[in-house]
């Protein structure tokens, strides 16, 4: 009998990898910033990676995104409930993320490097399923803000978010852990979030917790609903102000937490995103009245953080998936990997791959609690321009990367399909393009300090590569033109921000990168060796030294 199914010609499944060690510039970068130093056993961060690059959490990532959270509002006997559905898988992922501290361990056990494993750990468990990645970076970015809560309210919920238990069900309020969400945009809002129509009046009533207010009001997202408690924007007596609204009172009892529907989203299907309604929802005030940006910015940018971290991940998923692909895989009697226009794309990707995870993990570096004055100043512009930069260029790698597997990777089952639909949300989330362009203007404005930072940082790298050079000069240029020239600033802060990330970028590689990757990056990214698409590496360019790497 004649066989007409034999299967020829395919990759085999990319399982039982070990992915943080199969990730050379991210092993690098950990050496290099974190706590442990480059001689210290990494054990745990190895653990992870087996465990993401097994078998059973990839099934489970696939069916936490084929099998969505669902709303269930009411309960049978008609009480209302306000409850979000998971798939066990999606538990299983949150349960491993928190138990290895990718959420709050850099403020469990802080010291030097310590923001830089747990973004290694962050980054790796958003590598292979990003949707659970969303409470698991706000409850990390939300103990700065707590910090500034009535001592009553710290001291009770602190313990419960450096927790590495996973509790998933709402309880009477004896949890030992909880995840904390934010709810900030408005239907009439957006990114201007002090437009918003959500009233806090307060009821007199303060105790242990702080000043207690009454929230009515609607919210068009709020991240991760079924989050034990939330950061809320609204327009307090004072001004607007934040505020902190936990799911379950202290006696009890259920805050008033209406969950009106679930956003149907391209991407980023495993987490759930919803509109609220607070009809006298129980609040209290975090920081100041009047000053709820002020305060919650805390928050957002240690989320802008994560953005930057997430789309490198994503990155990475997109080139280790190409690059297995291309070694296995045969066309016109050759590997693909062994044909030079394919090599030229697989590098091209991974060069940008590399770049995102050395900016990631440096910026997560100036996050540790020793951080200078100067290290502050340069994280305050550095972690603008590139969550503008990494998130943007997210999805347009993910794509090329997508059709690297040709008609394969345009299908649902294998992940570079659900990585295209999920890499625009990081360029959204946490501020548009936009938003955070106009943001380095007002950086430029008010805190000029924070570009001499950058500039010190980046000057580093001077001297060795002419483009580099040149590159450094056209941003330093543009940064006197722009403060000059007030009138244009906003139809130029794009280019700017672009400018400042590109040598960001450079500067990371030509430091800490082999030659063949930062001079690659140089004569594509900065000298205009290169095309707008990937793969037009230039002559000369060790794309084979790059694909080592990848």
């Amino acid at each position: 009998m004649t066989s007409t199914h034999e299967i020829l010609n395919q990759a085999p499944p990319r399982e039982g990898v070990d992915e943080y060690a199969a990730n050379v510039p991210l092993v690098e970068a950990v050496a290099r910033w974190g706590r442990r130093g480059p001689d210290a056993a990494t054990g745990d961060l190895h653990a992870i990676g087996s465990l993401v690059g097994s078998a059973a959490f990839q099934r489970d990532a696939e069916r936490a995104n084929t099998q969505p959270p669902v709303l269930r509002t009411h309960d049978r006997w008609g009480r209302r409930v306000d409850e979000v559905e998971y798939d066990d898988a999606y538990h299983r992922i949150m349960a491993a993320a928190v138990d290895a501290g990718a959420h709050t361990s850099a403020w469990a056990d802080p010291g030097p490097g310590a923001s830089v494993d747990r973004a290694a750990a962050f980054f790796l468990f958003a590598q292979v399923e990003p949707g659970h990645s969303c409470p698991v970076s706000m409850t990390h970015a939300v103990v700065p803000v707590l910090e500034l809560a009535a001592s009553g309210l710290r001291d009770g919920w602190m313990p419960r978010l450096l927790s590495r238990e996973y509790e998933p069900d709402l309880g009477g309020g004896a949890e030992r852990s909880a995840l904390v969400g934010m709810a900030m945009t408005e239907k009439q809002g957006g990114s201007d979030v002090r437009a918003n129509t959500t009233r806090a009046e307060p009821t007199g009533a303060d105790g242990p917790w702080g000043r207690e207010f009454r929230l009515t009001g609607h919210k068009w997202f709020c991240s991760a609903p079924m989050s034990d408690a939330f950061l809320v924007l609204a327009q307090a007596p004072g001004g607007l102000s934040c505020f902190f609204v936990p799911r379950v009172l202290p006696d009890g009892t259920r805050n008033v937490f209406r969950i009106q529907r679930l956003k149907d989203k391209l991407g980023n299907r495993s987490n759930a995103s919803s509109e609220v309604e607070f009809d006298g929802t129980a609040a209290w005030l975090v920081g100041e009245e009047g000053r709820g940006v002020a305060t919650i910015v805390q928050m957002v940018t240690r989320t802008r953080l994560d953005c930057v971290i997430g789309t490198a991940a994503g990155m990475r998923q997109s080139v280790a998936e190409a690059a297995w692909h291309v070694r296995h895989r045969s066309a016109f009697g050759a590997l693909l990997v062994d044909q030079p226009a394919m090599a030229a794309v697989v590098a091209d990707l991974a060069l940008e791959s590399e770049a995102a995870t050395l900016t990631a993990m440096r910026l997560a570096r100036a996050y540790d609690d020793d951080a200078s004055g100067a290290e502050v100043a340069f994280r305050r512009l550095a972690t603008a321009v590139s969550k503008y930069w990494v998130c943007k260029r997210g999805p347009g790698h993910a794509y090329e990367a997508l059709e690297c597997l040709g008609g394969n990777g345009y299908t649902e089952a294998f992940p570079l399909a659900r990585r295209y639909r999920e890499q625009p949300l990081l360029a959204i989330w946490e501020g548009s393009g936009n938003v955070i362009a106009l943001d380095v203007l007002r950086v430029l404005a008010r805190e000029p300090e924070a570009f001499e930072a950058f500039f010190d940082f980046v000057g580093v790298a001077g001297g060795g590569h002419a483009g580099f050079d040149l590159a450094l000069a056209e941003a330093r240029s543009v940064v006197h033109e722009v403060s000059r020239d007030a009138a244009a600033a906003a139809s130029r802060a794009r280019e700017l921000t672009e400018r400042l990330a590109l040598v960001l970028q450079a500067a990371l590689l030509i430091e800490h990168s082999p030659g063949a990757v930062a001079d690659a990056f140089v004569r594509t990214r900065l000298e205009g060796g290169g095309g707008m698409l990937y793969g037009t590496v230039p002559p000369g360019a060790d794309t084979a030294a790059i694909l080592a790497r990848a």
